[in-house]
């Protein structure tokens, strides 16, 4: 794993494994946002996954029905489709 992803990934997982289970599980959304966020860098990268874990973060909001909203899957490139 990329050094810097991992830097990132890591107060990720602290937060799923200390601070959460602490907490009353009242999440919205499936999977829960700790766990999009870490699905979504370690899938697309510290930029584009952190962007999609920011813009997670602001749908979080008690006017938001919620539900499931997985990760969006990496892009194929146009030479992977011209292949098949």
């Amino acid at each position: 794993m990329v050094p810097v992803r991992r830097l990132v990934l890591a107060p990720i997982r602290l937060y799923q494994y200390a601070i959460s289970p602490m907490m009353a599980s009242h999440c919205r959304f499936y999977p829960s946002c700790s766990c999009y966020a870490h699905e979504a860098i370690e899938q697309h990268g510290v930029i584009r996954g952190g962007w999609l874990a920011i813009r997670r973060l602001g749908r979080c909001h008690p006017w938001h029905p919620g539900g499931y909203d997985p990760v969006p899957g990496a892009t194929p490139s146009k030479t992977s489709s011209m292949a098949e």
